[in-house]
């Protein structure tokens, strides 16, 4: 798995770094006059391209915050670009695929969307290609999107995250893991829950909980930790879970650390309090305006991230208290 990680972070380096060439405006220097106005409408700032409208549809619960700096670099790409963005969002795969029905019936220029559960929503992102709408994936569905027929997708892998957690904890001398899944039957939960097992030398066990009552979520992990006194680390795989499983450690007089995926304002105080040991940054708000970015730049320039065959991973990368003093002025601003 590790090895082929590699081409997918040296062609997401390469994509990155192309798109930055292409945003800052770099013209041959054959291209002359001409070409320099028609690269007007595509360089950096605000557009002038004509309006297009994008939908932005995505598995989001209500009160989940991760999904509030996606929906940020979405509407900062949006403002660059002259987009009109509509975001919806439903954790029902089938809510989700009947708003991506909508966004059809719109005719709307574009579509972004999240394949959580990408059994549920093969069929109407099939309507919508079929349609002549354009359809790139962001956050979840790294592992069907080329199936599927989008056209990009950013994110990152969420089994090599998985992994690279499960090394990081047995670098830090754990023994015994319980991994939180907030939302069972997403594939990219449990797919992390599943590389944090393959890696961890120590033993992993799965806590199903339900991710849209928080106080449950709260009891669950209490009531785990009061019955195994082994376990010496909670995995949660969302900033709200983290915060919430400290309350639950000091509430079952356990001495097990916690670390998670994902980042938010709060979270990002907690890594420097101590009370969380780590996180694992995506950068949702980057996929966000990626994905934005992504289609009015194959709109309006035939531009392909990651020329089609290639994921444009934005993580995984660890916040801890080594590195955490950098991000917390961003984090602040509500962007990481």
């Amino acid at each position: 798995m590790e090895s082929s990680a590699k081409p997918r972070r040296a062609a997401a380096v390469a994509v990155l770094t192309a798109s930055s060439l292409l945003l800052a405006g770099c013209a041959s220097g054959s291209g002359g006059k001409k070409a320099a106005e028609a690269a007007n409408g595509i360089s950096a700032g605000h557009a002038d391209t004509p309006r297009m409208k994008v939908a932005m549809i995505t598995h989001q619960a209500p009160g989940d915050t991760f999904w509030d700096l996606v929906r940020k670099g979405a509407q900062a790409a949006a403002a660059k670009d002259n987009v009109q963005l509509v975001y919806s969002a439903d954790p029902s795969a089938a809510n989700q695929a009947n708003l991506v029905q909508n966004a059809i019936d719109q005719k709307v220029d574009g579509i972004a969307v999240t394949l959580a559960k990408p059994d549920a929503l093969k069929n109407v992102v099939a309507k919508a290609e079929q349609s002549g709408i354009p359809v790139v994936g962001l956050n979840a569905g790294i592992d069907v999107w080329k199936q599927q027929g989008l056209l990009e997708y950013f994110g990152q892998d969420e089994t090599i995250a998985g992994q690279a957690v499960g090394d990081k904890l047995n670098q830090l001398g754990a023994h015994h893991a319980v991994c939180v899944v907030h939302e069972q039957g997403n594939v990219s939960l449990e797919d992390r829950c599943a590389g944090v097992k393959k890696d961890f030398k120590g033993t992993t066990d799965l806590l199903y909980v339900n991710g849209q009552d928080m106080p449950s979520v709260k009891a669950t992990i209490t009531a785990k930790l009061q019955q195994d006194h082994s376990i010496d680390e909670v995995v949660t795989l969302g900033a709200p879970f983290a915060l919430t499983a400290t309350q639950s450690v000091s509430d079952a007089g356990s001495k097990a650390k916690v670390a998670t995926f994902d980042l938010n304002k709060d979270l990002v105080g907690a890594v420097q309090d101590g009370k969380v040991q780590f996180a694992v940054d995506q950068q949702p708000y980057l996929q966000g305006y990626l994905a934005v970015d992504g289609l009015w730049l194959y709109k309006n320039n035939g531009n392909f991230s990651g020329g089609g065959a290639s994921p444009v991973l934005t993580g995984p990368a660890f916040v801890d208290k080594g590195n955490v003093a950098a991000i917390a002025k961003f984090a602040q601003n509500g962007t990481r």
